[in-house]
């Protein structure tokens, strides 16, 4: 499998870059990021002590030319510079960058018609079957109890809340019935009034080097469950993000998510 990292500077590439040097089927081809990264020019595995022969370059055209997959855990206008250049080339893409807009997604819909594309807000296997868990539970707890959706993040995070925060408020939202655009609640402050009981509500928290924790809290009258989700490291997300690759070794187009990918639909 021949794999192209983006960002391939930031903690997230270098979690994926040795992912897949350390994996015996996989081989990095390019390591991308944005012009100006003081890192361009280095060995994509200096970070390491190792020598891939592998170099950081903002050269987007000859990184695609090389691979035929690109890894993108970047930022929206980013992503879908690359996947432009991924449809000039014919490189399928998995994605894992937050924070689009439902135009944004769109269009990497629209891709997976000409490539094969996984786009997921988060990889981790984890994160992936506790999304089934919501949904479970939520056909259950469908009266009675107030959702809320309690994330937090390091310090460096742009976006709120984050992607798996709202991929969990979607999830809850469809097995109600509900649509998320609608009953949202992202902010409280001042005399809110009484909580309507037919929102979600999503609080965000940012601090220090959290990798990520998410919790859903149905509260009821004298109980209350909640389903938690804990990330020590990104390494998890970065073997999600290779499972998508070998899902899309037998897929030469569509859109796809890491449901698809772990057969949880």
């Amino acid at each position: 499998m021949k794999i192209a990292i983006a960002g391939a500077s930031g903690r997230m590439g270098r979690m994926l870059i040795e992912t897949v040097l350390n994996d015996p089927d996989a081989q990095l081809v390019g390591a991308l990021d944005r012009p100006g990264v003081e890192q361009l020019g280095q060995d994509a595995g200096a970070f390491l002590g190792k020598t891939t022969g592998v170099k950081l370059t903002d050269d987007i055209e000859r990184v695609f030319a090389d691979a035929d997959y690109l890894i993108d855990f970047t930022r929206p206008e980013g992503t879908l510079t690359h996947l432009e250049a991924a449809l000039r080339h014919n490189v399928k893409m998995v994605i894992g960058t937050t924070g689009f807009s439902e135009e944004q997604k769109a269009q990497l819909r629209q891709a997976g018609e000409k490539i094969g594309v996984v786009f997921a807000p988060n990889m981790s296997v984890g994160v992936n079957v506790t999304l089934k868990l919501l949904e479970y539970a939520a056909k259950h707890f469908a009266q009675g109890y107030d959702i809320e959706i309690i994330e937090a993040h390091h310090r460096h995070k742009v976006d709120a809340p984050s992607g798996t925060a709202l991929a969990m408020g979607e999830v809850v939202a469809n097995a109600l019935g509900r649509d998320l655009k609608d009953c949202a609640v992202y902010a409280r402050e001042g005399v809110t009034g009484e909580r309507d009981p037919s929102t979600i509500g999503f609080s965000a928290i940012r601090g220090g080097d959290i990798v990520g924790d998410h919790t859903v809290l149905f509260a009821g009258i004298g109980e209350r469950v909640e389903i938690t989700h804990k990330s020590a490291s990104r390494l998890s997300y970065a073997q999600g993000a290779l499972r998508a690759v070998r899902f899309l070794e037998g897929h030469k187009t569509g859109f796809f998510d890491m449901q698809d990918v772990l057969g949880l639909r």
